[in-house]
């Protein structure tokens, strides 16, 4: 068993449970035909609910991801059936990455508060990932 990324396997699981449970609660809350009413006065109500399908279908590719790679991750932790299971684990690494430094440029981009770096800090989750992934890389 190689620990390290059977560790990210864990997380990434854990991730995949919680952007599940409290993410989608949390997305289904802002839906703009219940927050501003069906019958609301805003003139762009199609639009807004458009553009917030199109966030709750994109939120949801999220959820295939996260659960596509906890499996890669599980077979490389567990099993010799990926071959070659380094360049594999490299190359999930630098997906984590990627998910952290995107979660870090949208933050600066969006002009956010320092505390939202704090409350919003899925990019350090992204990095510890990485870093674990990487570790593991070595022994196998």
């Amino acid at each position: 068993m190689n620990y390290p990324i059977a560790a990210a396997c864990g997380l990434t699981i854990l991730a995949f449970v919680a952007h599940m449970a409290g993410g989608l609660r949390e997305s289904l809350s802002v839906e703009p035909s219940k927050v501003i009413g069906e019958n609301g006065s805003h003139a762009n109500l199609k639009i807004l609910d458009r553009n917030w399908v199109q966030m709750m279908c994109a939120f949801q590719l999220v959820s295939v991801d996260l659960l596509g790679i906890s499996f890669l991750l599980y077979l490389l932790a567990f099993t010799n059936v990926l071959s070659p299971a380094q360049p594999i684990a490299w190359g999930l690494t630098v997906v984590y990455l990627l998910w952290g430094l995107s979660w870090l440029i949208q933050l600066l981009a969006l002009k956010r508060k320092p505390i939202d770096f704090l409350f919003l800090g899925h990019w350090s989750f992204w990095f510890l990932c990485a870093g674990l992934v990487y570790w593991g890389s070595w022994s196998l």
